[in-house]
């Protein structure tokens, strides 16, 4: 959620609904926050807090209880995945030092063991036995601990913890001779296994692959550090800063690698409880369970924040360098901040970061030019495909001449925080009831700071005696003003500068034969030399996340001298010109003018109708046009029906194919393809054969295909899900690439060797363009190449199509 809770939303424009002329004139001026510190009212931080009270962000016994219950639940129906995260759930949430805390990580190391991550499951149990677990409780966990020490090869450890667990077994007085017994004869079984591998070598480690792949070489830019030499940074008034090729660029190019000055993961969506309602918990995973905070790389045990229950991290290491860099002032103000939006919390954590004697420098910098401080750039952003089409200088900047707004004092521009300070906020161009909500957002979090005594701590000054905890501030500080208007400029410029953090998901087969990618939003970041690549809806480059780090590599040949061009969203292939200028205008402030826009508005084709939304004729499959009455296309039928039926049908067909999915994560694969069967049969009724729904059902068809072994059925149904793929997305895209891996996948099980490496050939080919010939998923088409082409040749003949 960019933008605060909708109460508050509401609020706020009601409150401005209210204001005078002239105090909306000062407003909607260069430097808004200053007259807004004396317009937070006690009823506008009463409203604050009764929405924080529906947030819980705080440690809770009783919640950590909740879902360590739950978790217990899931275990015992074997779904051994969804217990580890609710229990690690319950592991936030447990205080420490508190009786939960201990079950909560013991249990969670037995879900793990039965996932087999050995040594995650030996950390828990250290940190369970660490916390004070019940000693009674304690052989069970100890005989876990001998398992995992097993399987790790570390017999003569496993042996120890088999004497630790026996004298506990022994010191028991509560202990049935039933269960002693028991427990005895498994100690004495795990101790053979010990002598017997005592001489055996140690396993090579399979930890996990990191998320984070190196990065690859760049020959170095001495302008911009992270970009290749192949790009160079130019300036005019027209389009601002921008990229250029200083040389021919060839597809899959790796053009830049930037790590995020900042990002703040996304959380999910949580529902405000109404007022008076007892808080409940909600037991669903979202992307706040899945991933680190810090790092963004994927959860498989937190380690949870000592303060709150909100954040979490992979390691101990992320969570110490979380609590330096910004949590140690960000974790009392969880529940605040999620109330407030991510754009408020990523406006905070930027000047956290940066410290508030740059955040000063830079202030100062702006007022004291005599500039308005929210408008100090000219120019607006949009992207012209024609090279040196605009007035202005072209090329870097020269010696002598001023630098380019971002740029060092070397006329460096990299990641740091005075390139951040210099993107665009585009101030005049925000609604004036958008800024003084982003106000008031900025006001309240300040004031927030103040009075719970975190002032010290985030202006890095100070001890603990010079922080006022708890007392009224009728005033604020001159240095929490400065903070407040580089929060508020960071808010305002996060509309056209926020970069939305991608990553894959993976799921699919129980087997791992068959591997679904899907790209979600995990976070959302500064990426100052990022954010200088302007927009075009036929974009010349790919971008790709790993974690916090983001590279970008060419999709296309780009001549020398050509502007660089990224996709800001709106794509040529996915909806016609008209709403992608309406799309960018609205969200970006500029009337598009790229080379596609201009060829497709100077032709007949003046909107093409975007695919999630394109109807078919009930009775003929003929296109549907109109707008709230639709009409068959063909004359000979004419059929007429409302857009909201069919919008209906389209509802009900959803809510089908979800139902279809969790019978898949289930695995009730039968029940799955006979509900997606008859999904696919009423979608075809009244949906274009290009819609996206239509695609979507038949790659899961193909997954539920291919978790029964019907490789056959699961090509054909994906192969149908590539057409619409392809039809939205384009032949090269990054999106095809992933179901042409898919269907790799499929063929290479199937055993249709030839049709499997022509496959992957076009798969590897894409792949490689978007994601780089080391990523993981081109090393293993590579693999299954490698796999097929050592099969004897009269095998090819008998194994085409599955």
């Amino acid at each position: 959620m960019a933008l605060p809770a909708e109460p508050w939303r509401v609020h706020a424009a009601r409150r401005w609904e209210t204001l005078g002329p002239a105090l909306r004139a000062q407003l909607s001026g260069a430097a808004p926050l200053r007259c807004c510190w004396r317009l937070l009212r006690p009823e506008d931080e009463a409203l604050l807090r009764a929405l924080c009270g529906r947030r819980g962000a705080g440690k809770e016994a009783a919640a950590a209880c909740f879902y360590r219950q739950a978790g217990n639940a899931r275990f015992r129906r074997g779904d051994f995945a969804a217990a580890a995260a609710l229990y690690s759930k319950a592991v936030s949430h447990a205080a420490p030092g508190g009786p939960e805390l201990p079950l909560c990580f013991a249990n969670r190391s037995a879900a793990l063991f039965r996932l087999q991550h050995p040594q995650a499951c030996l950390e828990d149990i250290e940190r369970a036995l660490g916390q004070g677990y019940p000693a009674g409780l304690q052989p069970k966990v100890l005989l876990r601990k001998a398992e995992c020490l097993l399987l790790l090869g570390r017999s003569r450890d496993a042996a120890q913890a088999l004497g630790v667990a026996e004298s506990r077994v022994a010191g028991d007085a509560g202990l049935t001779g039933g269960a002693r017994h028991a427990l005895l004869s498994q100690i004495e079984q795990l101790r053979a296994q010990a002598r017997e591998r005592e001489g055996d070598p140690a396993p090579v480690s399979a930890a996990l692959d990191e998320a984070r792949e190196g990065r690859e070489p760049l020959e170095e830019n001495s302008d911009l550090p992270g970009a290749s030499s192949s790009v160079s940074l130019s300036f005019d008034a027209s389009r601002g800063r921008h990229l250029v090729a200083a040389r021919g660029i060839l597809p899959g190019e790796s053009l830049l690698s930037e790590e995020a000055f900042v990002s703040v993961l996304n959380p999910g969506e949580r529902l405000l409880l109404p007022d008076g309602v007892e808080t409940t918990w909600d037991t669903s995973i979202a992307n706040e369970d899945l991933y680190c905070h810090r790092c963004l790389k994927p959860l498989l045990a937190s380690v949870p924040c000592r303060g709150c229950s909100y954040a979490k991290y992979c390691s101990q290491e992320c969570a110490r360098l979380a609590w330096e860099r910004y949590h140690r002032t960000e974790c009392a103000l969880g529940a605040l901040l999620l109330t407030l939006g991510v754009f408020c919390h990523v406006a905070l954590r930027t000047v956290l970061v940066a410290g508030f004697a740059e955040v000063s420098r830079l202030v100062k910098q702006a007022y004291g030019n005599d500039q308005e401080f929210h408008g100090a750039e000219t120019g607006r952003k949009y992207a012209d495909e024609t090279p040196n089409s605009r007035s202005g200088r072209e090329g870097p900047c020269e010696k002598g001449e001023s630098p380019i707004p971002g740029c060092d004092g070397r006329g460096q521009y990299q990641t740091s925080y005075q390139a951040v300070f210099h993107l665009l906020p585009h101030a005049e161009k925000h609604s004036p009831e958008h800024k003084f909500l982003c106000c008031l957002s900025v006001v309240a979090l300040c004031k927030r700071l103040q009075e719970a005594g975190l002032e010290a701590t985030f202006l890095r000054q100070g001890s603990p005696e010079s922080q006022r905890k708890g007392e009224a501030c009728e005033t604020v500080s001159a240095e929490l003003e400065v903070l407040g208007e580089a929060m508020l400029r960071h808010m305002l410029q996060l509309q056209c500068n926020a970069q939305a953090v991608t990553g894959i998901q993976e799921s699919g087969c129980g087997d791992g034969t068959v591997v679904n990618r899907e790209q979600v939003r995990l976070a959302t970041a500064f990426f100052p030399v990022l954010s200088l690549l302007n927009h075009s809806c036929n974009p010349t480059t790919s971008v790709m996340f790993s974690g916090t780090a983001v590279t970008v590599r060419a999709s296309q040949p780009i001549p020398k001298g050509q502007e660089i061009f990224h996709c800001y969203g709106p794509h040529r292939c996915r909806m016609g010109a008209a709403e992608r200028r309406q799309r960018l205008l609205s969200q970006y402030f500029f009337v598009c003018q790229c080379q596609a826009c201009r060829e497709e508005l100077g032709s007949d084709i003046t909107c093409i109708p975007s695919t999630t939304d394109t109807f078919c004729c009930p009775h003929c499959q003929a296109s549907m046009q109109g707008e709230d009455l639709l009409q068959c296309s063909s004359g000979a039928c004419a059929l007429a029906v409302s857009r909201d039926h069919l919008s209906g049908r389209l509802q009900d067909l959803q809510g089908r194919v979800r139902r279809a999915l969790e019978l898949l994560k289930d695995d009730k694969l039968e029940e799955a393809v006979e509900l997606l069967l008859m999904c696919l049969m009423d979608a075809k009724r009244f949906l274009s054969p290009k819609h996206m729904l239509m695609g979507e059902i038949e790659d899961h068809l193909a997954r539920g295909y291919a978790s029964l072994g019907k490789w056959q059925e699961a090509a054909r149904h994906l192969q149908s899900s590539i057409r619409v793929v392809e039809a939205c997305h384009g032949s090269s895209s990054v999106e095809m690439g992933h179901e042409l891996f898919k269907l790799a996948q499929i063929l290479f099980n199937g055993f249709a060797v030839s049709e499997a490496l022509r496959t992957i050939q076009r798969a590897e080919e894409v792949l490689s363009v978007h994601c780089g010939s080391g990523s993981a998923q081109v090393q293993e088409l590579k693999q299954m190449k490698a796999c097929l082409l050592e099969l004897p040749r009269n095998l090819l003949p008998r194994t085409e199509n599955p």
